[in-house]
C-alpha cells in the first residue's frame, strides 16, 4: 500500500510517527510523511523517507486552516495513496477532510488527545472542536487513541463506534538504567552521585505544569531539577522565560535548564525521579520513558497518566494545578530514595508489560493492513 502519515510538526513526526513510518515500510510498503517543515525532519530524510511539507498549522486561523486543506487536497490528489494515517487534532481533522474529499479508500486516525477535553481551551472553541470532531468520525474507517478514557469518550460521545485503544510504547532496548550513563552525565553536569535528581521532560509551555513545579522546588531543597525541552516555534499561551529566569536566580545550580536533547535515555537514567504535572495530556511518551529507564513518576490526576502511574507502586499522583501536593510528593521520593528505587524498578516492569513499543506498532500495523 501507498501510506500517508499526517501531523502536525516535525518535532511529532520526528518524536512520535516515525517509529511508525519505519515499521510500515519493514512491512513492505510505500511510506510518505506529511507534515509542517522543520529542522527535525533530517532524521526521516536521512532514512530514507520522503516528507512531504504542506503548510500546517497549530492555530484556529480560517484563512491559515483554509490554506492548508487546500495543499492537503492537493497533495493527495497527486500522491494517489490507498490509506492516509492523521494524528493530532488539528492535523488530523484537516487532513481527514482531505482526504474524503479526494476519495481516498481507508482513512485512519490516531487521537492524541481530544482538544474539547483541554480545560484551557475556551468553551465556544471545545464545542467547535466536538463538532468537527463528530463530522470527522463518520468519514473515519480505523478510529484509533493513544488512552483508554479518550476511547470511551469516543464512543460515549458517539463520534465512532468502534474505537481502539491502541496505547503508546517506547524501545526498551533504549530506555533503560544505566550505569555508566548516569555517571557521565552527572559528571558533565556537575551534578554530584549522592544529589538527588528530579527531571522533567517535556516541551516548554503552560499546560505542563512547569509555574507549579517550579513553585513546588522552592520547598524540596535537597534536590536539583533538570529540565529538558524546549518551546517549539508552534507553540502558544505563556511565555516561561520569565518565571525560568526567576527561578534560575533563586535556586542557583540547583535549576539545570538542558535544552533540546538527543540522549534523553542518557539524562533519565542519570535522574532518580521523573514528574510531569501537566493539566492535560494524551498518553505521554516520556511517562513511559522514565518508567523503562526505571524511575519513580510523579505525575497528575489526569486522563492519560492516571492509566500509567500507579499510586503508591510505580510513583505517585496529584491533583493538577497544585504546587504544595506536587512538592509534598516529590520530598517523600527525595527523602526516601530505596523506596523510590523501588517504585521505579515496579514502573519498569509495567512498562514492560504494556508499553513496549514493538508490541504497540504491531497492533497499528495490523490495524491498518486489515483495513486498507
Amino acid at each position: 500500500m501507498k501510506i500517508l502519515e499526517v501531523t502536525n510538526t516535525d518535532f511529532a513526526l520526528a518524536h512520535f510517527v516515525l517509529p511508525l513510518m519505519r515499521a510500515l515500510k519493514a512491512n513492505g510498503h510505500d511510506v510518505v510523511g506529511v507534515c509542517a517543515d522543520g529542522p527535525l525532519l533530517a532524521q526521516a530524510r536521512g532514512e530514507g523517507f520522503r516528507v512531504e511539507t504542506p503548510p500546517l498549522a497549530r492555530n484556529w486561523s480560517p484563512t491559515v486552516q483554509v490554506r492548508a486543506l487546500i495543499a492537503l487536497v492537493r497533495l493527495i490528489r497527486r500522491e494517489k495513496p490507498d490509506l492516509l494515517h492523521a494524528h493530532m487534532p488539528i492535523s488530523g481533522i484537516l487532513a481527514r477532510i482531505a482526504a474524503r474529499i479526494c476519495n481516498v479508500p481507508c482513512i485512519a486516525y490516531t487521537c492524541h488527545g481530544f482538544l474539547f477535553n483541554q480545560p484551557a481551551t475556551p468553551l465556544p472553541r471545545r464545542l467547535l472542536a466536538l463538532v468537527l470532531e463528530l463530522i470527522c468520525g463518520r468519514m473515519t474507517h480505523v478510529y484509533m487513541t493513544v488512552s483508554r478514557e479518550e476511547a470511551q469518550d469516543a464512543r460515549r460521545l458517539h463520534i465512532h463506534p468502534a474505537p481502539i485503544a491502541i496505547g503508546n510504547g517506547r524501545d526498551s532496548r533504549v530506555f533503560k538504567p544505566d550505569a555508566t550513563a548516569r555517571l557521565r552525565i552527572r559528571q558533565e553536569l556537575g551534578t554530584a552521585e549522592t544529589t538527588p535528581v528530579i527531571i522533567i521532560v517535556s516541551r516548554l509551555v503552560h499546560h505542563k505544569g512547569y509555574l507549579e513545579l517550579l513553585e513546588a522546588m522552592t520547598h524540596v531543597t535537597a534536590a536539583e531539577l533538570w529540565i529538558v525541552g524546549q518551546r517549539l516555534p508552534s507553540d502558544h499561551g505563556l511565555d516561561l522565560a520569565p518565571a525560568l529566569s526567576k527561578a534560575q536566580a533563586d535556586m542557583g545550580t540547583r535549576l539545570k535548564c538542558l535544552g533540546y536533547r538527543t540522549d534523553i535515555p542518557a539524562l533519565l537514567a542519570a535522574a532518580d525521579i521523573f514528574t510531569l504535572p501537566s493539566h492535560f495530556e494524551g498518553l505521554p511518551m516520556s511517562v513511559i520513558e522514565a518508567m523503562l529507564c526505571g524511575l519513580p513518576v510523579v505525575s497528575t490526576d489526569i486522563r492519560g497518566p492516571r492509566e500509567q502511574v500507579v499510586p503508591g507502586q510505580t510513583g505517585l499522583v496529584v491533583p493538577p494545578g497544585a504546587p504544595k501536593p506536587l512538592a509534598q510528593a516529590l520530598s517523600r521520593l527525595v527523602h526516601d530514595l530505596p523506596s523510590a528505587r523501588q517504585m521505579g524498578d515496579r514502573g519498569r516492569t509495567r512498562a514492560l508489560a504494556l508499553f513496549e513499543e514493538n508490541q504497540i506498532l504491531n497492533t497499528v500495523v495490523t490495524l491498518l493492513e486489515r483495513r486498507g
